[in-house]
């Protein structure tokens, strides 16, 4: 009986040593994720940020039109506050007569990784003035205010 118990008492030793390293190996592999998880949540951050940056950049683009942003903004540098460690750069090349303009905007993130996007824009007609965008009658906001308020 006494080989028995010693036996018994072995074998639960073992078995807590091995519970322990498998319970070991579990949290490592947790905080190994956990610490995956948040670089990847970062990485998608600054790619969010990045993409609305662009989309941006491509904007003003086509507000301000392609002949006139390069004399009207900077094609290169650093973004203004609160951005300051993000640098951006547009480039404009324009093909033959009538043919679109291919722009391609790129910012840089903190960590260096850069993010691009590209599209083409039609050429500016100057012979074609823009038409005017202004509704045909007066919009009398007061008047339409009054009489919702006295049909409710």
């Amino acid at each position: 009986m006494v080989s028995n118990a010693r036996a018994r008492k072995g074998f639960a030793l073992v078995d807590a040593i091995l519970g322990g390293a498998l319970l070991a190996i579990g949290l490592a592999g947790l905080i190994s994720l956990s610490q995956r998880s948040l670089a990847m949540l970062q990485r998608g951050e600054h790619e969010a940020m990045a993409a609305a940056m662009l989309d941006e950049l491509l904007s003003q683009v086509i507000t301000e039109g392609p002949r006139t942003f390069s004399s009207v903004r900077e094609s290169s540098g650093r973004l203004p506050a609160p951005w300051p460690d993000w640098e951006f750069a547009v480039e404009l090349q324009a093909g033959g007569v009538g043919d679109p303009i291919d722009v391609t905007a790129m910012v840089r993130d903190p960590l260096g990784i850069e993010h691009r996007c590209a599209t083409r824009i039609a050429p500016e007609d100057e012979t074609l003035t823009p038409p005017e965008r202004a509704p045909e009658q007066a919009i009398d906001r007061a008047a339409r205010f009054d009489a919702r308020n006295e049909a409710q």
